[in-house]
């Protein structure tokens, strides 16, 4: 039943989904709601994917031989659970985490560069390159372009971070 709910929330495309909250969420809203509230919807509708997946590799960890002689010496299923399936899970947990993170960053830069986001007197990324949108302005303001590097640049670190903590938690290659 969880396995289909969890398909029920992929089938919804994201963008749709963001741009009928920034319709629904109150213009006199502060900043700070808006954020939380894209945070939240992103939230709502990224963690099904994960769930799928987590699910698949709880099934084939199952399957794995210190698993299954650890059920047959009577050990509880939390203590199978915790000791022999979780650290399998870890580094795919790590990345994931990592990973999710950029997503949200570039989300949010996203939808606040069409103006569905953060508003001013806040700021963020995506604000910030909403104001070099035009050439004329970008040619005489050319450090307008920096916020787009500050997104790559932590899109990019939280990747690497990502690899760097996966190598480290690798417990299959030990």
């Amino acid at each position: 039943m969880i396995q289909r709910i969890i398909e029920v929330l992929l089938s919804f495309p994201r963008l749709p989904i963001l741009l009928a909250l920034s319709t629904i969420i109150p213009a006199k809203w502060p900043s700070t709601w808006v954020y939380l509230g894209i945070i939240a919807v992103l939230s709502l509708i990224g963690w099904a994917g994960l769930a799928r997946v987590i699910r698949g590799q709880v099934i084939s960890a199952r399957n794995i031989d210190y698993v299954q002689a650890a059920r047959a010496i009577g050990a509880s299923d939390l203590r199978v659970i915790l000791r022999h399936i979780m650290p399998n899970l870890s580094s795919f947990l790590i990345v994931t985490a990592t990973l999710a993170l950029p997503g949200y960053i570039l989300g949010e830069s996203a939808l606040s560069f069409l103006g569905l986001g953060i508003k001013e007197p806040m700021t963020s990324w995506g604000l910030l390159l909403k104001d070099a949108q035009n050439f004329e302005t970008l040619n005489l303001y050319p450090w307008l372009l920096l916020p787009g590097l500050m997104i790559v640049i932590s899109v990019l670190a939280f990747n690497f971070m990502g690899d760097a903590l996966r190598d480290a938690a690798d417990t299959q290659s030990r």
